[in-house]
């Protein structure tokens, strides 16, 4: 979890250029979008990442008591929560910027008080792994898990700076590996998103794939068989986020017993109403997404 600087621009700067922002938020983004999305779902959910000491780390617990969000380990006082600058374009891309903070510092030690049951569901970013503390604490986490707690990883848009080792250890534990087209494709080296989908399952030990294509939906690859799961046609205001909202409501809809397919469509339909206000966290709650799809 960390705080988004995002920074509204009409167009990216050029090398050595500046240009001026037209909105500018700080706003609790990284993890948070994904456990608010959740939770808005009804699911309730608990954060075991590490948050700082300063005024990021007060703005992010602050934001997650809102959401009803219980935080497993107390604040580091030696260090803040890092933070992302986000430039938002006039066509609402997304181009980040990351400075880590105290939720690059988690120990095995803090993961000790972690006990899914059978039944939960934990999700991983690859954010996590590029840090070598919160790799090693995740990695020793792994083997602890109830083979019935569902494991969820989403490799991030640093897909390819994950280390080979960490990343086939989780590619074989992993229930489902949710990422994006370009995601896929870095991790494959195959640009259709329907091959590359193809090509994770087949390095995957048990788990299923999901991959998101933007406007167009989702692809879900499950016991052999790839799955189109459409998308929604909305006037999208900004991106930023749309695919942790996803995952989040795709999670919580599998906790509620959805199939994988309808859990996507409802996925599908939480990221659509997410890029249509400003902001990370923009995902709907359960009332307004049950009357978006009816």
């Amino acid at each position: 979890m960390v705080v988004d600087v995002v920074l509204e621009v009409p167009a990216l700067p050029e090398r050595g250029g500046d240009v001026l922002a037209t909105r500018t938020e700080r706003t609790p983004g990284g993890g948070f979008n994904v456990m608010a999305a959740a939770a808005r779902q009804g699911l309730p959910v608990t954060y075991a990442g590490a948050h700082g000491t300063g005024p990021f780390g007060d703005r992010a617990r602050v934001a997650l008591r809102a959401e009803g969000i219980d935080a497993l380990l107390a604040q580091r006082p030696e260090r803040d929560t890092g933070f992302v600058v986000c430039l938002v374009d006039a066509d609402g891309e997304r181009t980040f910027v990351t400075s880590p903070g105290a939720e690059a510092t988690l120990t095995p030690a803090d993961l000790t008080q972690l006990l899914p049951a059978p039944g939960d569901l934990v999700y991983v970013t690859g954010y996590s792994l590029l840090y070598d503390s919160n790799r090693a604490a995740l990695l020793c986490l792994l083997p602890r898990l109830d083979p019935a707690v569902t494991l969820v990883v989403d490799p991030g848009p640093l897909a390819a700076e994950i280390p080979d080792t960490a990343l086939e250890l989780l590619l074989a534990r992993a229930d489902w590996w949710s990422c994006n087209a370009r995601e896929a494709a870095l991790l494959t080296g195959v640009d259709d998103p329907a091959e590359a989908a193809r090509t994770l399952q087949s390095r995957l030990g048990r788990g299923s794939v999901l991959v998101r294509t933007g406007p167009g939906g989702c692809l879900v690859h499950q016991d052999a068989r790839l799955v189109e799961v459409p998308g929604f046609a909305v006037d999208a205001v900004d991106l930023n986020g749309a695919g942790d909202a996803h995952t989040g409501v795709f999670m919580a809809a599998l906790a509620l017993g959805l199939d994988p397919v309808a859990a996507a469509r409802r996925a599908n339909a939480g990221a659509a109403l997410a890029v249509t206000a400003p902001g990370p966290a923009t995902a709907p709650d359960a009332a307004r997404l049950d009357a978006f799809l009816t």
